[in-house]
């Protein structure tokens, strides 16, 4: 099959399986006398893989380790199983992150008048009083 029809079975966009290709994270496919490449069910499977991968959140790096994990017939299971625990623990970290930004955010809603008046707390923050906002970890200031 065709890149369009690959992606169109796969779930996956023509622009990302190229960049899957570019990046290694899959082989280059195959291609014909003209030039275009070829997939297989194979490739697809595989394509289909890294979507759900990609749903659940697992970084490119991650992707990568869970595919050789994958091939890899005689793993052991707890390989596996660390990497999503580790990836959990992430997940669990940016849930915080996001419970903080959004209990602040609802602190500077409530502190809104919203109003006719032009003074506005939640403008007043993203402009720069850094002890209305916190800065999620990670994030540069």
């Amino acid at each position: 099959m065709n890149i369009g029809e690959a992606a169109s079975a796969s779930g996956v966009s023509t622009k990302m399986i190229r960049h899957y290709e570019e990046t290694g994270l899959i082989p280059k496919a195959g291609r014909t006398d003209a030039g275009y490449r070829v997939y297989r069910e194979r490739d697809v499977h595989l394509l289909r893989f890294i979507r759900q991968a990609r749903q659940l959140g697992f970084s490119m790096v991650q992707v990568s380790d869970l595919i050789g994990l994958w091939l890899d017939q005689s793993r052991p299971s707890r390989k596996v199983k660390q990497l999503a625990q580790t990836h959990i623990g992430e997940l669990d970290q940016r849930i915080g992150e996001l419970q903080a930004m959004k209990a602040t955010l609802e602190q500077l809603v409530h502190d809104c008048h919203g109003d006719h008046r032009p003074d506005c707390p939640i403008l007043d923050a993203l402009g720069g009083d850094a002890h209305c906002c916190a800065t999620p970890a990670g994030d540069a200031a």
